[in-house]
């Protein structure tokens, strides 16, 4: 059995389930463009219906702006960083039904406009890997560690971006919210996951950016959950994390266990 050294810690290691946004690739490079899209578009929308938003631009989807109103930063807490897709579709087609639009308007009218607010990231493919997750994940696949992604995102987005970064033949499973009927923090994924590696949660590790990955693996019962925060960022909101890595290199695996 393979051990991974991170600090002092020694974490016997049967498998490794990750997360996706912001733990394997980089969460604003991806999800900013996205965001400012839809934010954009419904904003216009809004104002044609007389309205506005209900709270602060920045409090829709936690979002930080600059002074000129681009997306700079986000909430590691908030929606844009957790909610699934269905999620973030009922919370923005809210801010439609309070300016009088009717209910299934409002979600058909979202799901349009994220829809080009998608097609606007697929043309830019703006996805890159974490510092040091690739040489990472070499060396998990020479010690045979099976690998999984368990994401917010839909399954086919996830395998896309992996696909993106050249990353999709290193993980043997990924388990987007489409595919479960619990998202994060429930451990449902991480079960389901942990079935198609071929293991039991007790024998996984999680990895991820949000203190819901941390929950996640804990209510499935894994065996440790590592926080991801990038150096040099304050990572007091990962309080259930075992321990906290700011990147990949401080990971070392011992592929003989000894």
């Amino acid at each position: 059995m393979a051990i991974l050294q991170i600090k002092d810690l020694q974490i016997p290691c049967q498998g490794i389930l990750f997360d996706k946004d912001g733990t394997l690739l980089e969460f604003l490079q991806l999800w900013g463009p996205w965001a400012q899209s839809l934010l954009n578009q419904l904003e216009t929308v809004l104002a044609d219906l007389g309205a506005g938003f209900t709270v602060e631009r920045e409090k829709v989807l936690g979002t930080i702006h600059d002074s000129e109103g681009r997306i700079v930063g986000y909430d590691r807490q908030g929606p844009l960083a957790i909610a699934t897709v269905d999620e973030s579709t009922g919370l923005l087609a809210g801010q439609l039904y309070a300016a009088g639009m009717p209910w299934n308007d409002a979600i058909t009218t979202i799901r349009k406009l994220s829809s080009t607010a998608i097609q606007e990231i697929r043309l830019r493919r703006q996805a890159q890997p974490m510092p040091g997750l690739v040489t990472f994940l070499q060396t998990c696949q020479a010690a045979s560690i099976p690998l999984a992604v368990v994401t917010s995102d839909t399954t086919s987005a996830a395998i896309e971006h992996l696909e993106w970064m050249g990353l999709r033949s290193f993980f043997t499973s990924i388990v987007g919210c489409d595919r479960v009927t619990l998202g994060k923090p429930d451990g449902e994924s991480v079960i389901l996951a942990c079935g198609e590696l071929h293991i039991l949660p007790h024998q996984a590790i999680v990895i991820g950016d949000s203190n819901g990955d941390m929950q996640m693996g804990r209510n499935a019962g894994v065996a440790h959950v590592i926080g991801f925060c990038p150096q040099g960022e304050q990572a007091a909101f990962l309080q259930d994390a075992d321990v906290i890595i700011g990147d990949y290199l401080e990971i070392r695996v011992n592929p003989n266990g000894g």
